[in-house]
């Protein structure tokens, strides 16, 4: 039994949890520069109504907005309620992660993920891209953590699940962007399908197929009813960062039992 199997659920998960919520401090960061094209590291953050720099006692996840109230201990300016939730929520994201995978290279990997699409979700959302330094890093992140993982023996990887996983991902998306001509899908979703399929090959088939479907399935579920209500215009540019990454999600929380819950519907499990 190795050192990690002796650590109690409850530790990993708690130290997952408060390393999501500093993680969610800094992609707060992000989501405002990258899509500006500034450095996430330089200057330090400052209140945009007076300039101060941020305090490190002011930089405290969650704690410090609740503290100040919501307002800059300057100059009072309001504190976007963003804030705390984009903190709060990737403390969150992270805790579940924890919670439901046991590998610990595995998780690693999934946290980069995790971390990176809560990021683009939020430029998505905004900005309408996905942007590629977002995507590369965490891409050369997962791809170093796995194999340091495989070569060290630190954990076992099916690599023909993973493969078949990666193919599918990009395969399926790549064929929406250029069969469509750019317009079912942004090239910016097919540069983020591969890192998708490999994390969630790592976990095994079902989880890579349901993620790679329930993404279509949300948007479907989500859009549908605003454009047959009118209030989504037919021509109407939707991002689809948020969907894809949505039902990666759910693959990685939930794509083992539901792959098995429906294989056994099947007679096959």
């Amino acid at each position: 039994m190795s050192a990690w199997e002796l650590l109690p659920t409850a530790y990993v998960v708690g130290t997952a949890a408060v390393l999501g919520l500093l993680v969610g401090s800094f992609l707060n960061v992000v989501v405002h520069r990258v899509p500006a094209g500034l450095s996430v590291v330089h200057p330090p953050s400052a209140c945009p109504g007076c300039g101060h720099a941020v305090r490190a006692r002011d930089n405290v996840p969650v704690v410090s907005w609740l503290l100040l109230r919501g307002r800059c201990r300057d100059c009072a300016e309001p504190i976007a309620v963003r804030y705390p939730l984009v903190e709060a929520g990737t403390g969150a994201a992270f805790a579940v992660t924890a919670w439901r995978v046991s590998d610990p290279v595995v998780l690693l990997a999934a946290l980069v993920v995790v971390g990176a699409g809560i990021g683009l979700a939020l430029i998505d959302l905004e900005h309408l891209r996905l942007p590629f330094a977002i995507t590369r890093t965490a891409t050369v992140l997962v791809v170093l953590v796995v194999a340091a993982g495989a070569a060290t023996g630190a954990t076992e990887v099916d690599w023909r699940a993973v493969a078949v996983s990666v193919g599918a991902w990009t395969g399926l998306y790549a064929l929406l962007h250029y069969g469509s001509g750019g317009r079912a899908m942004g090239f910016g979703d097919v540069a983020l399908a591969p890192v998708l399929g490999l994390v969630l090959g790592l976990l095994g088939w079902p989880a890579a197929v349901v993620g790679l479907f329930a993404g279509f399935l949300l948007g479907t579920v989500v859009l549908l009813p605003l454009r047959l209500a009118g209030r989504l215009p037919r021509r109407a540019h939707v991002p689809h960062g948020p969907f894809m990454l949505g039902g990666a999600a759910l693959g990685l929380v939930a794509g083992v039992p539901l792959g098995q819950a429906y294989l056994a519907t099947l007679g096959m499990a």
